[in-house]
């Protein structure tokens, strides 16, 4: 019997692949437990349907991720932290403050997209890069400055 797969199964394929199966494993169990529906005209043209428009969904995402990341390419990011008299820091800044710090100019990335390469303990200029979608990854530039400190 032909049916579409909803889920992954291991054994079978991934969620939206049609596969062929014996009956008493589609009757008995994958359709009971919403793994499978039966592959029939309606089915299929749905299933293309759905697929069609995850494509055009996937393509609008990519497109937004791809201006944002341009837009915080030419952005130089300023977060402020405490620090002594030599410069570094009373703890650390990490993806989480930078995170803050872009919420603050309006953009919203999970602090968990965010990944530095050490976490920053002294200031200055430092480079990170937050994934915003599957493949598209942006650079930001960051200076971390003393609280308190003068604006220019």
């Amino acid at each position: 019997m032909k049916i579409i797969l909803r889920k992954d199964v291991a054994t079978l394929g991934d969620a939206g692949e049609v596969v062929t199966v014996k009956n008493g494993y589609v009757n008995n169990y994958l359709i009971p437990q919403g793994y499978a529906i039966r592959a029939t005209e309606g089915t299929l043209k749905a299933l293309e349907t759905e697929k069609k428009q995850q494509a055009r969904k996937i393509e609008l995402q990519r497109k937004s991720a791809r201006e944002l990341a341009e837009k915080l390419e030419q952005m130089t990011l300023k977060v402020f932290a405490k620090a002594g008299e030599s410069g570094k820091l009373f703890g650390t800044v990490t993806a989480g403050d930078i995170a803050e710090a872009l919420k603050a100019q309006g953009v919203e990335i999970d602090r968990r997209k965010i990944q530095l390469e050490a976490p920053i303990k002294s200031l200055g200029k430092f480079e990170a890069e937050a994934k915003l979608f599957m493949d598209i990854m942006a650079k930001l530039s960051i200076e971390v400055e003393a609280e308190g400190a003068s604006a220019e």
